[in-house]
């Protein structure tokens, strides 16, 4: 694929066109096509099949034979070695996928080939983990021995989300794949292509035929019949927290398991004594990368009055200068995901004027300099919220922080802790005593400290409080596609 053709407007070529069932592409059964647009440019790319209940069958019961017949049965070790050949390929095809992924979700290319290289560290850490998977012992009386199994799932469903497609995908197929499970996963409608071709490259590493299944189309056609199938084992949900209560209500009915990584409002605490450079970075990086659509993205900024104004003044001329374009351009700032998404932002914005807000920079859907296209939202800095605000309360998924001024750190514990939501938080100081204690009395599952978004794919992901349950990512991330069999003998 060419960067500069694709930019000059020739067709996108390659790009599969069917659902990827029992280990080959097939025309979806309503014969039903949907378009992908490009959110750089607000226009149609590509097209995609249109799946139905009809094709999630098809996939689960392909997944079905393969889990009892095959996966289930195959070594550890083999399991590892396809998952490492899985690896080579994907950094083999980065530039390929990096490209994709840009049209599909409109991130700047840097931050896709980010996400491509994660996505084969994915595959290349659960490899390791495969043959790693044991049980334990039991101190039982003389005479009687006790031990435990892990064992795989079954058929896993993975409802994927469209800010960080082959992220999502990988992490969720990873150690669903290294546990023995198999899979069917759903990409979001807006977002297909990556997961489509990530299917592909696993059954050239070697997968057997219906170890992955790959159904796109809509939530309402593909989602629902997939989270309510009665052959499903396990359901993993990204995506809103209406949404994830309707998939809980879906699994109830079969009593299948769920693994929920819901909404955020996280807080970015920032106390007098941080590290100036590095938190200005931090913060800029923490609420801007990918346009603000990511679930942990810190989208509060809670900082101590003693440097709120020169700290804010600083952050908001950098914002200013950030680039703007379309992702294969690869600015320093992408597009919103669609039309419909862009004026859900914008209308965040629009209420908060209404409410008196001050908006210290940004605040103004626009669009790519270079061509006037695109679902673009300004980078924007909304000042000083009360807690019961509408920014300080709700997820908005855009490139939009709001600032809370705290009296000390007592007091930015507790604006930190004043939302429903619990999935990370940051925070900036150079004592790190006073980081360790914020660290343990903040409500969320991941805390970064003078680093946002540190970490990777070891370490364990996932939220409290309306945020969701369970655990991605780590080994925490592969004992959630197994269930642990306990064995009690008598032998004496």
């Amino acid at each position: 694929m060419n960067i500069q053709d694709i930019l000059a407007g020739k067709p996108v070529t390659g790009l599969p066109m069917g659902h990827y069932i029992d280990g080959c592409f097939v025309q979806g059964s309503s014969g039903r096509m949907m378009d992908s647009f490009d959110p750089g440019r607000g226009t149609v790319f590509a097209q995609f099949a249109a799946g139905n209940a009809t094709d999630v069958d098809a996939a689960v019961a392909s997944a079905r034979e393969a889990f009892e017949t095959v996966w289930r049965k195959t070594p550890a070790a083999e399991r590892a070695r396809i998952l490492l050949k899985a690896a080579e390929l994907i950094r083999a095809n980065a530039k390929r996928l990096a490209i994709v992924e840009t049209l599909d979700c409109g991130k700047p290319l840097n931050e896709a080939l980010g996400d491509v290289n994660g996505a084969a560290r994915s595959f290349e850490y659960y490899a390791g983990a495969c043959d790693k998977l044991q049980g334990d012992t039991f101190p039982l009386p003389h005479g009687y021995l006790g031990y435990s199994v892990y064992e795989p799932v079954g058929v896993t469903a993975h409802i994927i989300p469209w800010n960080f497609p082959i992220s999502t995908t990988a992490r969720g197929l990873a150690p669903a794949l290294a546990a023995g499970c198999t899979v069917v996963a759903k990409p979001a409608e807006q977002t297909p292509f990556t997961a489509l071709l990530l299917a592909e490259l696993l059954s050239e590493a070697g997968l057997p035929d219906g170890v992955c299944n790959v159904v796109t189309g809509t939530g309402a056609e593909v989602g629902a019949p997939l989270t309510t199938h009665p052959h499903v084992d396990q359901v993993t949900f990204t995506g809103s927290v209406v949404t994830g209560q309707k998939v809980m209500r879906s699994a109830a009915d079969n009593i299948t398991r769920v693994v929920l990584e819901l909404g955020g409002k996280s807080p970015v605490v920032v106390l007098n004594d941080c590290d100036w450079e590095q938190t200005l970075t931090g913060v800029l990086g923490a609420i801007f990368e990918n346009a603000g659509q990511i679930c942990s993205a810190g989208s509060r900024l809670v900082i101590e009055r003693g440097i709120r104004d020169r700290f804010l003044e600083e952050l908001v001329a950098r914002t200013k200068t950030l680039t703007i374009g379309h992702g294969l351009r690869d600015p320093q700032f992408g597009p919103v995901n669609s039309q419909e998404h862009l004026s859900k932002v914008a209308g965040f914005i629009d209420r908060a004027r209404e409410r008196g807000a001050e908006i210290l920079t940004g605040g103004a859907i626009t669009a790519d300099p270079e061509t006037g296209q695109g679902w673009f939202y300004e980078p924007t800095i909304v000042a000083d919220r009360p807690c019961d605000d509408e920014l300080v309360q709700e997820e908005i998924f855009g490139p939009v922080l709001t600032v809370q001024v705290a009296e000390d750190a007592a007091h930015a514990l507790e604006l930190a802790n004043d939302s429903k939501y619990g999935l990370v938080a940051g925070i900036y100081t150079q004592d790190i005593s006073n980081a360790l204690s914020l660290a343990s009395e903040i409500d969320a599952g991941q805390i970064y400290i003078n680093e946002y978004f540190a970490g990777g794919i070891e370490v364990p992901f996932g939220g409290n409080k309306f945020s969701g349950f369970g655990r991605e990512k780590g080994l925490e991330g592969l004992k959630s596609y197994c269930k642990v069999k306990s064995v009690a003998a008598r032998i004496g």
